[in-house]
């Protein structure tokens, strides 16, 4: 079973949920597998993945608005605050969401629902450089 490696940068603009399907999707067309699957990796600890909808932005507003309640910054219990008050809360709301997705591949398509689409979840008030790994496998 043929396995390809891919991987691409996005630049955000702080806290909030990025679009990446497209970049996911054109990976996989490139290397032509018709069934398998992609796993997309982020390599960080202070951001996330989602599969979230992607037709209604409310539904992500409503996400950002239930994090910052369920894991607020400033935290008088929080001991990791090097980094600022959002520093121990972005690797709160990471262990919390996830690092990795393993989407089907089938007929050289990304098998998302309808309503789906793959984000990365920024959980950092300034601006990062994101890293995605992906690892496409299956048939050609």
């Amino acid at each position: 079973m043929p396995s390809h490696a891919a991987s691409f940068t996005l630049r955000t603009s702080g806290k909030g949920t990025y679009e990446i399907t497209q970049q996911v999707e054109e990976a996989v067309a490139q290397v032509g597998i018709i069934t398998g699957s992609v796993t997309v990796f982020i390599q960080h600890t202070s951001a996330s993945l989602v599969i979230m909808e992607n037709a209604d932005p409310s539904a992500r507003t409503d996400l950002h608005a239930f994090f910052d309640q369920l894991v607020p910054e400033d935290s008088p219990y929080f001991i990791h605050t090097h980094e600022g008050p959002d520093d121990m809360p972005s690797h709160i709301r990471m262990v919390l969401t996830r690092t990795s997705e393993v989407i089907p591949i089938i007929e050289r398509q990304v098998a998302l629902g309808t309503w789906q689409g793959i984000f990365l979840f920024e959980h950092r008030d300034q601006p990062h450089s994101r890293r995605i790994v992906l690892m496409i496998q299956g048939d050609t």
